[in-house]
């Protein structure tokens, strides 16, 4: 086969865009964004290599930010996606600040795929640096640090890290959260650096957050179960506890095991067939 008389095309010769930031926000308040567009224009994001993307959720929510980020995640073209708050301002540092912080990241850990202003990297060790809607420096820890989880208020994620957050989790809080944990699970990095911007609001916590923040803990419960995992060539039991990952890979175990799977798997064929019975 003659590769260069087919129409496909060699995956690392298509052009890369020559857009370097999408800007992507969840609008509810019209006027702040436009005062927040051209906080970023002011400061030197300028349209000639930036994309300002928005979801207008000014009338009804269209998108919820777990939908609403994957939206702007597959849609944006720029090597930088930046997903922030309406109610940030960029009035103290600049786009060369931004650039300088990221080819900082790049020399430090070349992993990293999500950069914040405030997150937390233990669970008492909280890291930030931003300003108050009166003009207050709000600091707390040392920067650039590795964190778990990130704010929503501000946040860039390398689009080459390719990340998402979940299809089965709504609403509008802990968005920023899930998004740290998939970047780990793909084997990425989080960090907080050192970029001073102005948020007017301290957030909202409301019972929805926990409403959220407990789905994520189920989902995750249920996505780092220990089981077994069957592929057409082998077997093994996936767990974080290296002893239990010990005991059920013991081949009497194992064997036990299938046979308790065999018949649970034959119990439930036979409950269908009862249902199907009794439907006819």
């Amino acid at each position: 086969m003659n590769l260069t008389s087919t129409t496909a095309i060699e995956i690392d010769s298509i052009a890369k865009s020559s857009i370097r930031y999408s800007i992507c926000t969840l609008v509810s308040n019209p006027e702040e964004y436009a005062e927040m567009v051209q906080s970023f224009i002011d400061a030197g994001f300028d349209t000639s290599f930036c994309e300002y993307l928005y979801i207008d959720n000014s009338k009804h929510n269209k998108y919820d930010a777990y939908a609403g980020l994957n939206k702007f995640l597959t849609l944006a073209q720029g090597t930088y996606i930046i997903i922030c708050h309406q109610d940030i301002l960029l009035n103290y540092d600049r786009i060369e600040v931004l650039e300088q912080r990221i080819s900082e990241m790049d020399t430090l850990d070349k992993k990293w795929a999500v950069l914040g202003n405030a997150g937390a990297a233990g669970i008492k060790n909280i890291v930030y640096k931003l300003y108050n809607k009166v003009g207050e420096l709000e600091s707390r820890g040392t920067v650039p640090s590795k964190v778990i989880s990130l704010d929503e208020n501000f946040m860039l994620v390398k689009h080459s890290s390719n990340l998402a957050v979940s299809f089965n989790l709504q609403g509008f809080h802990l968005y920023a959260t899930e998004l740290c944990i998939i970047a780990e699970i793909l084997g990425y990095s989080t960090y907080v650096i050192d970029f001073a911007i102005t948020h007017k609001s301290k957030g909202n916590v409301d019972n929805s957050f926990f409403k959220i923040q407990s789905s994520l803990q189920e989902k995750y419960r249920k996505n780092f179960r220990g089981r077994y995992i069957r592929t057409t060539i082998t077997e093994f039991y996936l767990s974080n506890n290296r002893f239990a990952r010990i005991f059920f890979e013991n081949k009497l175990i194992k064997f036990f095991m299938y046979q308790y799977y065999k018949i649970k798997y034959r119990r439930k064929l036979f409950d269908r067939k009862i249902r199907r019975d009794g439907q006819n």
